[in-house]
């Protein structure tokens, strides 16, 4: 039996709306599922490039703001600086929950530049390497989160590091606890960091 040429439009028109509908849903679909949400910089400390990002956490943020109002001080109190730039630098760095992904390595605003390249790759070889990407919010890992950092020390030594040698730096001891033990059972709680004077900047150079 032939089908009239009406019938055969409506099923042509009808074929067209079904592909057209199931293209959109799909693109639809994937433009969602792909969609990264864009990190935006709050605030700026101008002079010193500290960077204060909307995805950090409300901990990060209120020692930002101490730092913030340290550095805008006519006389800076260096140990208060690098008391609070340590506190930050393990916050950020040993909070691997908050990571998107191995190569999202936290407290790099407190490296000194010259060996950055180097303090990325061996963070991405050692503590950040089994990082699983959360880009689209869907990581089922348990990875730890700090909770609170205690500064257990702060002294000043001559410290020479590569062209730098600084009869100031700061040694600072720190041990902090993780929000879940169980989950960090694993993981470094303990450190010592070394800083050195970059102009007005305290830079971290080693950490061990």
């Amino acid at each position: 039996m032939k089908l009239k040429k009406s019938v055969k439009r409506f099923l042509l028109l009808l074929a067209i709306i079904v592909i057209a509908l199931v293209g959109f849903l799909t693109y639809s679909f994937i433009t969602k599922e792909s969609k990264v949400e864009e990190v935006k910089v709050l605030k700026e400390i101008k002079g010193y490039g500290y960077k204060l990002k909307d995805n950090k956490s409300d901990a990060y943020k209120k020692l930002f703001a101490s730092l913030e109002k340290e550095l805008g001080k006519s006389k800076v109190e260096e140990e208060k600086y690098v008391e609070l730039i340590s506190e930050m630098f393990i916050l950020d760095f040993y909070s691997l929950e908050e990571k998107v992904a191995k190569t999202d390595v936290g407290g790099v605003d407190f490296v000194y530049q010259e060996v950055l390249e180097n303090f990325l790759e061996n963070a991405e070889n050692t503590l950040y390497k089994y990082v699983e990407s959360d880009i689209y919010k869907q990581r089922k890992q348990d990875l730890p989160n700090v909770k609170e950092v205690k500064i257990e020390s702060i002294k000043n030594e001559t410290f020479a590091y590569l062209d730098q040698n600084d009869d100031n730096a700061f040694i600072v001891e720190a041990s902090w606890t993780y929000k879940d033990e169980k989950k960090a059972a694993d993981y470094q709680n303990s450190a010592t960091l070394v800083f050195i004077h970059n102009g007005k900047r305290l830079d971290l150079v080693e950490l061990k």
